[in-house]
This record gives C-alpha cells, structure tokens and sequence, in this order.
C-alpha cells in the first residue's frame, strides 16, 4: 500500500536548461523500488499534484529524488519558485516499470525526461553489482537536452556491463552520437543480439507506441519481453 507523508527539500539540482531535481530529506529508508514512480503535492497550492518518477536509486539511502523538465504548466510554475526547506507532500510507491533482476540481458529505449526512471535503475543495479548486461539508446533533439550525462557517464565506467549510446537530432563536434532516431536498423546495429534481451521503454507515449511497434512488428519481438512506461504530460 502507497504511504504519504511531507518531505523537506533538502536540495534543488539544474540538470539542464529546462530540468531539475528535487532532492527530498528523509529520516530513514524509504521502501520502494528503482524505477516506480510518487504522486507530488504542492502545499498550499490546491489541486496542484502530479505523477513523477523517483530518480534516485533505493541503494541512495540519505535522500529521494523526483525530476521533472519544466514547462508553463501551473505546476511547473509552482515547483520551479521551491527552495530548500520547503515541504511538499509526496504519496508512493508506485509503479511497474522495475527491474527484473532474473534477467542477464536488457536494453532501455528512451527520449528526454523519460530518462527518470531508468537512471534510478541503472544506479541501482551498478551499486549492486547485479552483474546484469545493460544497453541503453537514449533519444534527444541535441546535447543540451540531455538529462543525466554525468551520472550515466560515471555509471558507465565503474560498472563495464553498462553501454549508453546517444541518439541526437542534430551533430555536435566532439561528442560521440548517433544523428537520426531510434529505429529498427539503428537497433540492430547497436544491440546486435537484441533478440536476447528484454526492452524497457520509456518516454512520451508517441515514443514508446513507435518503438513498441518497431521491436514487434520489425524487429520479431514478443510483446512479454517488453515493460513499458508513459509520460502522460509534464
């Protein structure tokens, strides 16, 4: 059962030009698992909640975190002016979109702010040495968009089974990507033994509904070896 509670901000974090993290104080380990999601309340702000992934991993014991990108929303407007030491109420876990440790071989398909999720995931199961084998093809208009760079950059060097391949609209001089988008050939080429794998998807629901239809109808993948999860709105 999902609890509720009011957290404290403990810490406000740019991730880019229009996202950021909420990190929320907490007093003990908080019982849930990398990639469900929390409903946020604004305090003081009526009828202002949203569904938000929790970004943080579990194996993060000294604080949650919920990320969101910014937009002209009454929400987006209300979260952006909060500082830290202010409180908002918060309702988890929830969420199916988790990761199945049974698994050795998966690989994350994703586009912007999709990435919240899967970032607590890959923390955790690189925390954990899980020793699970991970791709990950990550879709954004360009560089500046891209949400988490540092953190996955780290990730993939201490935990070798971990591949991060970026997927841009548009070149940018020195930065190892690939131009155009996620499709079946680019899939092929960068998890060449796809078929063993299970697929997490993750992003606006255009997105994942093309790219669902690009592992089963192009691809030849069964549908039970794909998790989905969409942003509804932001």
């Amino acid at each position: 059962m999902p609890v509720e509670t009011d957290l404290r901000i403990k810490e406000v974090i740019q991730r880019n030009y229009n996202v950021k993290s909420f990190r929320l104080e907490i007093a003990d380990w908080l019982d849930f698992k990398a990639g469900q999601f929390l409903q946020v309340g604004l305090k003081g702000e009526s009828g202002l909640k949203r569904y938000l992934s929790i970004s943080s991993s579990p194996t993060e014991k000294c604080y949650l975190e919920f990320t969101k990108k910014l937009t002209q929303s009454d929400f987006s407007i209300a979260l952006n002016k909060l500082r830290p030491g202010d409180v908002v109420s918060v309702k988890y876990p929830f969420g199916k979109f988790i990761l199945d440790e049974s698994e050795l071989k998966i690989a994350f398909l994703s586009g912007g702010i999709g990435i919240t999720p899967i970032r607590s995931i890959c923390k955790y199961a690189v925390d954990k040495n899980i020793g699970t084998d991970i791709v990950l093809l990550y879709a954004n208009r360009s560089i500046r968009d891209i949400v988490f760079q540092d953190d996955f950059s780290a990730m993939s060097k201490s935990y070798p089974l971990l591949k991060v391949a970026h997927v841009l609209c548009e070149a940018e001089q020195g930065f190892k990507c690939t131009v155009g988008q996620i499709n079946a050939s680019l899939i092929k080429n960068e998890i060449p033994n796809y078929a063993e794998r299970k697929f997490y998807l993750c992003g606006p629901p255009q997105m994942v509904e093309a790219m669902h239809k690009i592992l089963t109808d192009e691809l030849g993948l069964n549908s039970e070896r794909i998790v989905l999860e969409n942003f509804q709105g932001y």
